[in-house]
């Protein structure tokens, strides 16, 4: 017998109703893991906010660099807010039950923060090549037209992308109602399935290469051009860019812990003794890692936000008393 989106029973519909296999949680354990579960999305939600409130507020980080680092932020929150209320229900209630419904709903915005994440960073990284390799040309290959453009069309690739993949989910029926993992995914989502799913396999694992390997790509060559441009310059024309190649050292970081917490995650799902409840932990890291270092590493290694979130800081404290 199979799942489908709904049973027709005595002629009404009931939605399926799919079980997530959750945390082995020791008795007692529950309410502490909660609350440092509901503290990690609070980190994530002020964190971000700030960054995002403060470069919608200081007219001076209306630039690309930061208008870019806004749109990072707005990932940031839709990969922590995926993830993290289901996962403080099963903790504070030990519910492991979730509509198909809720299943593909979080399964796609998962995946969406995944995609748009890397499309964002290779903008990024094309912004910084440019800001650095053609200074004087920047202000005009860049206007703000084709900011917002390239921006928009960063989002549009990573949610075609993620569309189509789920689109494949639409005729496959499901024989299964236990999600192997604490979250939904597409490739914990197709598990259940009756058969074999060779169109979904082929297109997940084509995208996926796709996208990792076109952002590498664009990132790898952004920064040997601008190595290669700053080992050559002279010093006059290395204090006019080194404002624009400080920009880049946040950007990479931001990358390669994106990178680094995928590959840990990918090599570890390739041993089967590791136990099922570190590879949980790690796939929730893989999403939690990126969404609360990113907001640090921007404050912090960007002087200009980072003076913009003191300044704005204490004038709001300024107007309280």
């Amino acid at each position: 017998m199979f799942l489908s989106v709904a049973h027709l029973v005595y002629g009404h519909w009931y939605p399926i109703i799919l079980e997530l296999e959750g945390f082995d949680v020791p008795a007692g354990l529950g309410p502490l893991l909660f609350f440092l579960t509901l503290l990690t999305y609070l980190v994530v939600l002020l964190g971000n906010g700030v960054v995002m409130w403060v470069i919608v507020m200081d007219q001076s980080l209306h630039r690309p660099m930061y208008v870019m680092v806004c749109h990072l932020t707005v990932c940031d929150l839709i990969g922590g807010t995926a993830l993290l209320p289901r996962i403080m229900l099963h903790l504070l209630t030990g519910e492991r039950r979730i509509s198909y419904g809720a299943a593909i709903t979080q399964a796609v915005f998962v995946h969406t923060y995944a995609a748009a994440f890397q499309t964002i960073l290779a903008l990024m990284a094309y912004d910084r090549y440019i800001a650095v390799c053609k200074p004087l040309r920047y202000h005009s290959i860049m206007t703000s037209a084709r900011l917002h453009l390239s921006c928009a069309l960063a989002w549009f690739i990573a949610i075609l992308a993620i569309f189509i993949l789920f689109m494949l989910h639409l005729n496959e029926p499901l024989c299964g109602r236990t999600v192997q993992h604490i979250y939904c995914s597409n490739r914990t989502i197709l598990a259940l399935a009756c058969g074999p799913t060779p169109v979904n396999n082929l297109y997940g694992l084509s995208m996926t290469w796709c996208l990792s390997t076109g952002v590498f790509l664009i990132v790898f060559f952004s920064y040997a051009k601008i190595l290669s441009v700053t080992t050559k310059q002279s010093r006059s024309e290395s204090s006019n860019r080194s404002k624009a190649v400080q920009t880049c050292a946040s950007h990479l970081v931001v990358y390669l812990v994106f990178e680094i917490a995928t590959l840990i995650l990918i090599t570890l799902n390739r041993f089967p003794s590791v136990s099922k409840n570190i590879k949980k932990l790690l796939g929730i890291l893989y999403i939690l890692a990126p969404t609360t270092i990113n907001p640090l590493v921007y404050g912090l290694v960007s002087k200009d936000l980072r003076a913009s979130i003191i300044k704005l800081l204490s004038k709001k404290n300024h107007h309280r008393n």
